[in-house]
């Protein structure tokens, strides 16, 4: 499959629909050969990575890159491009409905417990097999270990859900997965943990809204402000 990749704002995207990104990835996490990277971008990164040049970096090296956020799209129509969107979760749960029981997945992240029940869950209501969970409190001289445990279980997809810089950091160095993505807190809503928005709202794309004011999240407000200044600034 050729996917078409664009820029702007620094940071390149594909243009690739859900539909096409779980076909894509199936066929990833199908190879013994495989080692991708996958990017769920939001506006968040866009604006972390104005400053964080590793963090940028991470994103360009990954396999496919995705539009998680509503703002990435929004941002795109702005330089000429109709992005589709592919967020974390939507990304997960397709990949497991869509592989079930020939999917291998390690759950990466959260607090403890959460990856565990997430894990639990996913092979109740999937039928997946667990590759192993990890929560995402583990020390820096722990990650290598962690890293050598993903590639010896022969995880065909590895959920990883630690943040913006560090998950993308992780799955770029090491490379343990057939398919690696980047979930953000896809883990947690997985475990039943952090609630998605109404399908209305996420319909309308203000999702990102209704999680702002729900979990206070007023640090997160602040740079879609800033992400909305600079797509205005560099758009004119």
């Amino acid at each position: 499959m050729n996917v078409q990749r664009v820029e702007f704002l620094g940071l390149p995207v594909d243009l690739i629909s859900l539909e096409q990104t779980l076909e894509l990835l199936s066929t990833w996490a199908s190879d013994a050969t495989s080692r991708k990277t996958v990017v769920t971008t939001n506006p968040e990164f866009i604006v972390q990575c104005q400053s964080d040049k590793i963090f940028a970096s991470d994103i360009r090296r990954a396999s496919l890159i995705t539009a998680d956020g509503i703002g990435v799209v929004l941002a795109g129509k702005k330089f000429g491009f109709a992005i589709p969107r592919a967020t974390g979760v939507d990304i997960a749960k397709g990949l497991m409905q869509k592989n079930g029981s020939g999917l291998r997945v390690f759950f990466l992240g959260a607090k403890p417990g959460v990856a565990q029940k997430a894990a639990e869950l996913c092979q109740r209501d999937f039928g997946i097999e667990i590759a192993g969970v990890q929560d995402g409190y583990f020390k820096p001289e722990e990650e290598i270990e962690i890293a050598k445990r993903i590639l010896e279980s022969d995880t065909h997809l590895l959920l990883t859900g630690l943040g913006g810089g560090k998950q993308e950091r992780f799955n770029q160095a090491h490379l343990a997965a057939r398919v690696s993505v980047g979930c953000g807190g896809a883990i947690d809503v997985l475990a039943g943990e952090a609630p998605l928005a109404p399908q209305w709202i996420r319909n309308i794309g203000f999702e990102w809204l209704w999680r702002i004011v729900k979990f206070q999240r007023w640090q997160r407000g602040l740079r879609l402000v800033e992400f909305a200044i600079l797509t205005l600034s560099k758009s004119k």
